[in-house]
């Protein structure tokens, strides 16, 4: 599993793990980075499952290259995720909450490893308790004179305090209605870049628990995740 794979594994699912904490209750006229905090703190008790449609982003500073991607995006409570990788290739990242599995047809194989391990850091502290944003992050507006850019979303800044190589940075734009994540962009500490754009948002739809594990198809290599 080439490094490049390995960070954008574990670039998604902390995304996934914002978008659950970001998506709820409408956030009427907050405006104050309190008042957006505790929105974010409250939300995450109320959301069981979330599905979304997603376009990417990878930014390779060494290389000097770009590769877009699109996709889908299935949440639920209990650490449990699914994107399903349509454009430029197929591939699957699914979590029942305990087993990481990242299938890429093309190789025929599969890569796993246990969830816990897959997710360390602050995406793994956050599947214990989402509701804890200050206590994983240093949180601040993007830009504190003017917190709403062009786009009229609320954009917050995120500093892990402890960082990690595939994690130095997240910047996330929430629509200041709905708590939506219209945008997130991870930053590594190597200067690269993977961002995404969140549509056609459904929540709490009850999905089932059959959709977060994977078993492989027959002849497929399985590899451990490293």
């Amino acid at each position: 599993m080439g490094a490049m794979t390995r960070s954008l594994a574990r670039a998604v699912v902390i995304l996934c793990v914002a978008c659950a904490a970001l998506t709820a209750t409408p956030a009427g006229a907050a405006t104050s980075l309190d008042d957006v905090i505790q929105g974010l703190e409250s939300a995450y008790g109320r959301l069981n499952d979330l599905r979304a449609d997603f376009s990417q982003t990878s930014f390779n500073k060494s290389l000097n290259s770009t590769i877009p991607a699109k996709g889908t995006v299935y949440l639920k409570k209990g650490g449990k995720l699914r994107w399903d990788y349509t454009e430029p290739s197929k591939q699957e990242i699914v979590s029942d909450g305990k087993t990481l599995w990242v299938y890429t047809p093309a190789l025929n194989q599969v890569n796993t490893g246990p969830a816990p391990e897959a997710l360390a850091g602050p995406a793994g502290s956050f599947l214990a308790g989402l509701g804890r944003l200050r206590e994983h992050f240093a949180v601040r507006f993007l830009n504190p004179a003017q917190p709403v850019d062009g786009d009229g979303s609320v954009v917050l800044d995120l500093t892990p305090k402890q960082p990690q190589p595939t994690l130095a940075r997240l910047i996330l734009a929430l629509d200041p209605k709905t708590w939506e994540v219209r945008k997130a962009i991870i930053h590594d500490q190597f200067e690269n870049t993977v961002t995404m754009q969140f549509t056609k948002m459904a929540l709490n739809t009850g999905l089932a628990d059959r959709l977060f594990t994977f078993v492989p198809p027959s002849g497929v290599a399985t590899v451990p995740l490293r």
